[in-house]
């Protein structure tokens, strides 16, 4: 178990409440997400990285899975096993329509605790696109402990955050709002490495979405292996 297990997380007792309202703008928003983001190189790249990097068939963790777009068909027309979450039911719904390949389950990140889709070292890689800055600040060390613990002894992860000093922030989000969380890239480094990764690789994006109503970003990929 890691040092920092969700366990041992102050807000435990009330992620069921903080999520509904993050759950409910994504099932609003549905296939309009990759109408906003149709380009997503950065994502496709790293997903290159992580299908590559690892055994042919090995099992991958797609951990807010989305509409399935791009990643967990990518992983899975590769020939991998690729199991798939999200808490969103509209997201869960798609993915299972757009990666008929993959398998998903309706899922958060902290309710994998207790072995819901494996114990520790049950996954060979992980991909993280995006997915924990939906999270308190407070609460991603916990996250990336929970992750590390269910990759095997040299495990990958695949992880992107959208590089900003922010925590818990509210934005406008294609018609209406969430809240996200952002690092400054030397701070994120720090996070991963707290978390018992080794940072293998690096890319950095300048991302414009198609919609007006989500601001420009730089978006990071940082390419990490379990120590």
């Amino acid at each position: 178990m890691s040092a920092t297990s969700y366990d041992e997380y102050e807000g435990l007792n009330r992620l069921a409440l903080d999520r509904a309202g993050q759950a409910e703008a994504f099932d609003v928003v549905g296939d309009r997400y990759d109408e906003a983001f149709p380009h997503k190189e950065g994502q496709v790249a790293s997903g290159d990285w992580l299908a590559g990097a690892l055994p042919d068939g090995s099992r991958i963790l797609d951990a807010g899975c989305g509409t399935g777009l791009p990643t967990a068909r990518q992983l899975s027309d590769a020939g991998h096993r690729v199991v798939g979450i999200d808490l969103s039911p509209s997201m869960v719904k798609l993915a299972r329509d757009n990666a008929p390949g993959a398998e998903f389950h309706r899922l958060d990140i902290a309710d994998l605790r207790g072995g819901r889709l494996g114990g520790p070292g049950s996954f060979d890689g992980i991909a993280a696109f995006f997915s924990l800055l939906m999270l308190p600040r407070a609460e991603i060390p916990y996250a990336l402990g929970l992750l590390h613990d269910l990759l095997r002894p040299e495990g990958l992860l695949a992880l992107s955050m959208v590089e900003a000093d922010v925590d818990d922030f509210t934005i406008p989000f294609l018609g209406t709002s969430v809240r996200v969380s952002g690092y400054l890239r030397d701070d994120l480094r720090r996070v991963v490495c707290d978390a018992g990764f080794e940072v293998v690789g690096e890319d950095a994006y300048a991302y414009a979405p198609a919609s007006t109503d989500v601001p420009p970003e730089i978006q990071l990929f940082l390419h990490l292996r379990r120590v």
